[in-house]
């Protein structure tokens, strides 16, 4: 079990928490398996209804307050029991639903590396958008924000290890889409993104 986080950079994440993130905390989380650090940070994007942002469908789903008849899309939704780390919001506000050292319900069938179940393992963060617009220049910078915090905080995590929803389910998932610059995320953390989520070939020996 992942100790409490002692933070290393004045106190930007404390108890398991982002210091500055609105907290709008989702009953679904559980503990990560006992052998399970967080050493990889998965990039979705969401929005509630479906391309169009602001409202509070996504605290709702998280929560599992999502009203069925407040939108024919969420009559197929309603009952998912779901969650992540954190959600960017287009203005750059960072809502943290779930601590980091519990496992959000955010990746669903998933595998990376060669690893699957990608929950007990990985940091998940949402970007409120979706597949076909860009995201925002406050949005990167939030998330740029979050990661460093991140990755100052968890000695298991390493830019290296940063992919999206889509690389660990492909065929399953498109997320967070043709749209989101990875090369922006690249050179902010000089590294080569998104991570290659397939599973590493052994060297012929």
């Amino acid at each position: 079990m992942i100790e409490k986080i002692i933070n290393k950079k004045d106190g930007s994440i404390r108890n398991n928490l982002l210091i500055g993130a609105r907290q709008c905390p989702s009953p679904n989380c559980d503990e990560r398996p006992s052998d399970c650090e967080p050493d990889l940070i998965v990039i979705h994007n969401i929005s509630l209804p479906p391309n169009q942002y602001g409202g509070e469908g996504i605290d709702q789903l998280f929560t599992n307050t999502l009203d069925k008849d407040e939108h024919p899309y969420y009559a197929d939704i309603h009952h998912l029991r779901v969650s992540s780390h954190l959600l960017i919001r287009r203005d750059g506000e960072v809502v943290q639903y779930v601590p980091f050292n519990q496992r959000a319900w955010h990746a669903g069938i998933s595998e990376y590396q060669g690893r699957d179940v990608c929950n007990n393992f990985s940091i998940g963060i949402e970007m409120e958008g979706s597949d076909f617009e860009v995201f925002t220049e406050a949005q990167y910078m939030a998330l740029e924000e979050a990661i460093r915090s991140l990755l100052n905080t968890y000695s298991s995590l390493s830019a290296t290890a940063i992919t999206g929803h889509e690389h660990i389910a492909p065929g399953r998932k498109t997320d967070p889409g043709p749209f989101f610059e990875w090369q922006k995320l690249s050179t902010m953390f000089s590294e080569k993104l998104p991570a290659d989520a397939s599973c590493m070939k052994k060297e012929n020996t």
